[in-house]
């Protein structure tokens, strides 16, 4: 049928998209009268940080023989990767136009870079906690791959837009994913160069290559986020939680700074930038541990003096994972740097970390459950 309800023209000929078109119809009906159907519509593209934040916490629990509780956030992480890929399929399916929105969007596109940092973080925690180096593999390539396209067209699109928003409207901490990106997949390469010799060396220089464009990528994304912060009123309701990944994205650079100094000996080039990547690793870990006052300081701000309310949002995700990462980086660089002094501060922050993935994860339970209830009482009424 066309759109004054005739039959379209040779109606055995179009007939297969036809009921291809009134399959989708019905289906996106269905979809739109169940409970989940605003959610899918609405879901951020950065929601893989829940992902990310669990993977983090899990690996650093097992560095610290929390055996039984790194085993449960190793099987939520596998369980919420699967599930968030299922509702972006959908998402995608469904809800094209919502998806390409916020692909286009200077505001929520970077966002799409946590399934980048999700799946080679979740690759990590298959080689450390469970021993098995083929999913790793698996994650690794995946990781790889979108990496690569998901830069590249972020950018692109990023660069020919006619219409481009002002600084203070586009940039956030949200920006700091393409580090995230960039160092998970070089720690996750770092971790598999025994496993995937190519070339001799070669998948160490593929993470030494990562690690430097991570590294100049933070200097140049994080010099235009302290000018916003700096330079541009601020509200309360801004200054989310993602802004915590002003450390956590030099967190992750100093975890893949640490690896590949850990993995010096099986490539001599390696061994001839020790000077170079001790002292550039330092650096970083040195920018991260300055950012964590300041972080806390503007958080009393936001939530004390300027009442934000304290309520599960998918963006606290973006601060549990800088925490965990932090705790993991820095006992790897003790044991890069051999300064067993710095153990203190891991040993500390593995609680903090912990604390603070439960309470987002009660809080996003309880979220969900008060979503549902309401749901419901509204069919009542």
């Amino acid at each position: 049928m066309n759109g004054s309800g005739k039959p379209l023209p040779g109606k055995s000929k179009w007939r297969p998209l036809t009921i291809l078109i009134e399959m989708k119809t019905k289906n996106t009906e269905r979809l739109e009268s169940n409970y989940f159907s605003s959610g899918i519509a609405k879901l951020s593209p950065a929601y893989f940080s829940l992902v990310m934040a669990t993977g983090i916490v899990a690996i650093g629990t097992h560095l610290y023989a929390f055996e039984r509780f790194a085993l449960a956030l190793f099987y939520i992480s596998i369980s919420a990767y699967a599930i968030l890929c299922c509702l972006f399929c959908v998402r995608l399916f469904y809800y094209p136009k919502a998806f390409l929105t916020d692909f286009l969007d200077h505001r929520t596109n970077m966002g799409f870079l946590s399934f980048v940092a999700g799946n080679c973080i979740l690759g990590s925690e298959f080689i450390l906690i469970s021993n098995s180096y083929t999913p790793g593999i698996f994650f690794f390539f995946i990781g790889l791959v979108s990496w690569l396209l998901l830069t590249y067209s972020l950018f692109a699109v990023l660069t020919v837009k006619s219409e481009k928003p002002t600084l203070d409207k586009a940039i956030s901490g949200a920006w700091l994913l393409i580090i995230v990106a960039t160092q998970s997949v070089a720690v996750l390469g770092t971790q598999l160069q025994s496993h995937l010799q190519f070339f001799p060396g070669g998948i160490l220089f593929t993470a030494l290559i990562l690690f430097l464009c991570g590294g100049m990528f933070y200097i140049i994304v994080i010099t235009l986020i302290f000018y916003r912060l700096t330079f541009f009123e601020i509200h309360a309701e801004e200054f989310a939680p993602p802004y915590w990944i002003n450390m956590g994205a030099v967190a992750i650079t100093t975890l893949a700074g640490a690896m590949l100094i850990l993995q010096a000996k099986e490539w001599p080039f390696l061994v001839e930038l020790l000077p170079f990547l001790k002292g550039f690793t330092l650096f970083f870990w040195a920018i991260g541990t300055w950012w964590i006052p300041l972080m806390v300081v503007l958080g009393i701000w936001r939530h004390i003096l300027q009442k934000m309310p304290l309520k599960y949002h998918p963006q606290y995700w973006g601060m549990a994972f800088p925490l965990g990462m932090y705790t993991v980086s820095t006992l790897k660089l003790s044991q890069a740097l051999k300064l067993p002094f710095l153990r203190t501060i891991p040993s500390i922050f593995i609680y903090i970390a912990v604390s603070t993935w439960v309470v987002v994860f009660l809080g996003m339970i309880y979220a969900l459950g008060k979503a549902a209830r309401q749901k419901a009482q509204r069919r009542q009424d």
